[in-house]
């Protein structure tokens, strides 16, 4: 199709269009045009993508798949790509959810977006075959409850996990228990070690948390899954295992005699 075809009036004007829902964190070419053409990652997130697609069954046909944290929609839109039935997308970030609905409606996918934070999951009321939270973790102040709560609501068989990483790669064994006075282990390279971020990270206030990859895979096993996949540095797959005792705690609904009139 030329430019002068197309029917949103060409390609200028959908630069426009872009530019005017921007800033895109999410670098997609939608008919020609790329979102973040400036992106500090590049071709991001498809350079991620193409690091543990193959690890992603390549036909989805009916199966339903929950994206949280969308942003730009790039996810959720290989997902429905790959033939799932079911894709919902949620986010709490009005100007992403307005991007993703518009790139979903550019590339011809049938998805759907939703408002919320991973903390309203089970207001959702459904489990999905797969679960999508990529790039998520280390933005939010309650990284273990969020993964509990994925556990304990929405995730029916895999998980896919994406977390930015730093500090040491290697993982320490680490024992049962500890005596009290036992101090050494803390100090090991390999250790758990979830790093908190007080100001800015990259110029970013909603960087809190970064954990090191001992942390990441003894966080997922924590809220009850077993990783069966690391294909890329970042990246697990996971599925669902017996949940630890205790399980997740988050606030209790009130209860009815509470309620205000």
């Amino acid at each position: 199709m030329r430019p002068e075809e197309h029917p949103r009036g060409g390609t200028e004007a959908l630069r426009r269009e872009i530019e005017a829902l921007g800033p895109w964190f999410h670098n997609m070419n939608l008919d020609g045009v790329w979102t973040a053409p400036e992106h500090f990652l590049g071709d991001y997130p498809a350079v991620k993508w193409r690091g543990f697609a193959d690890a992603i069954p390549a036909d989805l046909t009916g199966r339903s798949v929950l994206d949280i944290g969308c942003n730009g929609g790039f996810y959720a839109i290989e997902m429905k790509r790959r033939g799932a039935a079911r894709v919902l997308g949620l986010d709490s970030d009005d100007r992403y959810l307005a991007q993703a609905r518009f790139a979903a409606q550019m590339t011809g996918q049938d998805i759907a977006f939703v408002q919320g934070s991973v903390y309203d999951v089970g207001s959702l009321g459904e489990r999905f075959d797969i679960v999508l939270f990529m790039g998520v973790l280390y933005h939010l102040r309650h990284p273990l409850l969020a993964l509990d709560l994925i556990r304990e609501t929405v995730a029916g068989d895999l998980l896919v996990f994406q977390s930015m990483q730093r500090g040491a790669s290697t993982v320490a064994p680490v024992a049962e228990d500890y005596d009290f006075f036992a101090t050494a282990p803390f100090a090991e390279p390999g250790y758990p070690k979830l790093h908190f971020i007080e100001h800015r990270y990259s110029g970013d206030p909603t960087n809190w948390w970064v954990p090191n990859r001992a942390c990441t895979e003894a966080m997922l096993r924590a809220s009850g899954f077993a990783i069966v996949g690391h294909p890329e540095e970042e990246v697990y797959l996971c599925r669902c295992a017996e949940k630890p005792e205790p399980g997740a705690v988050y606030p209790a609904p009130p209860r009815a005699q509470e309620m205000p009139a």
